[in-house]
């Protein structure tokens, strides 16, 4: 009996051993499972950040990117390269755009004439626009230690800080030119008066800042952009008379519309436009998200000088790139 007694508290234990067993084999797989949803629930919200962060720059450089492409767009009607559509609205229904194929036709000297052949020498313009920002003395920075001067079309800021980057320009022997003193398009092409105070409003401003006066400008979006309620001529025949010469580009980093290129991509777009023309004003931006810019700039000076060409600033004797002219007023 005795021995019957101890069997079944044997047999009981094995059994409560067995259960316990099951039991915490439940309860690991269950804390491994919510181990796991956490771990992929943080993945998840980390990723989420990641591209609510994408979004934001995207929604920032918006309305630069749609501008250029209006530009764009526009540049390859006067080439017929590029179907766009303006409804009674004015929006540009754009079927088909690639901006680094479209070669804008420039009026200061014809495409034919500036086609390079074998043996010619390369003057190469760069130029950056949305100047200054954070990045502006990180490209000075390059620059003085390349010993290459370039042209900067700069905003105006009300920011003390950037102040001693305008003179800074100015010193180190750069040219300095106007990209309007907002920047905001809606504002200054909403009128002639409009545009005429951002212009002189942006003129006195750097000839306080700097004591320098500038003769050089670019049209935000370029001469030929389908953004400004008043035909672009206004505006060029107006800088005529203030003895202005505006400057669009023939070459484009792709770096204005886009944070998707590598610095290695935007130096393959320069260099692969630049050896087709004897003179290449080349489209560069400054801006807190044109960090592969900055990258870029090194390699891309080593790269030019590396076929020979010729890094100069824009200055009187530069051969004027221009999509659209107006008459020149005596």
């Amino acid at each position: 009996m005795q021995d019957k007694d101890s069997e079944m508290l044997n047999h009981q234990r094995k059994r409560r051993k067995r259960i316990a067993k099951i039991r915490n084999g439940i309860i690991l797989i269950v804390a491994g499972w919510i181990v796991l949803s956490m771990i992929l629930i943080v993945a998840l919200f980390f990723k989420m950040v990641s591209l609510e962060h994408k979004i934001d720059r995207l929604v920032t450089s918006s309305s630069e990117q749609n501008t250029d492409q209006v530009n764009a767009g526009a540049a390859a009607k006067l080439s017929g390269g590029v179907i766009a559509e303006e409804t009674e609205d004015t929006e540009i229904m754009q079927t088909e755009l690639t901006w680094d194929k479209v070669t804008p036709p420039a009026t200061g000297i014809s495409d034919e004439d500036n086609m390079a052949s074998d043996g010619d020498l390369h003057k190469v313009y760069l130029t950056f626009d949305n100047v200054p920002s954070e990045h502006t003395s990180e490209i000075l920075d390059v620059l003085e230690e390349y010993g290459v001067k370039a042209t900067f079309f700069v905003n105006g800021s009300q920011d003390e800080e950037m102040i001693p980057v305008y003179k800074r320009i100015v010193d180190e022997g750069h040219t300095l030119g106007m990209n309007s003193y907002s920047n905001q398009y809606s504002v200054i092409y909403q009128s002639e008066e409009a545009f005429e105070q951002d212009y002189m409003t942006l003129k006195n401003f750097l000839k306080q800042t700097t004591g320098v006066d500038s003769f050089y400008y670019r049209f935000p979006g370029g001469s030929s952009n389908l953004i400004s309620n008043v035909p672009m001529d206004y505006f060029i025949h107006y800088l005529n008379t203030q003895g202005i010469v505006y400057y669009d580009w023939n070459v484009s980093a792709g770096d204005g519309a886009s944070t998707v290129y590598t610095s290695e991509e935007i130096v393959e777009n320069v260099t692969d436009d630049v050896v087709k023309y004897k003179t290449s004003v080349v489209l560069l931006h400054d801006g807190k998200d044109k960090s592969a810019t900055v990258e870029a700039l090194g390699p891309l000076i080593e790269a030019l000088e590396g076929m020979g060409a010729q890094i100069l600033p824009i200055d009187e004797d530069t051969q004027v790139i221009q999509y659209v002219k107006a008459d020149t007023v005596e």
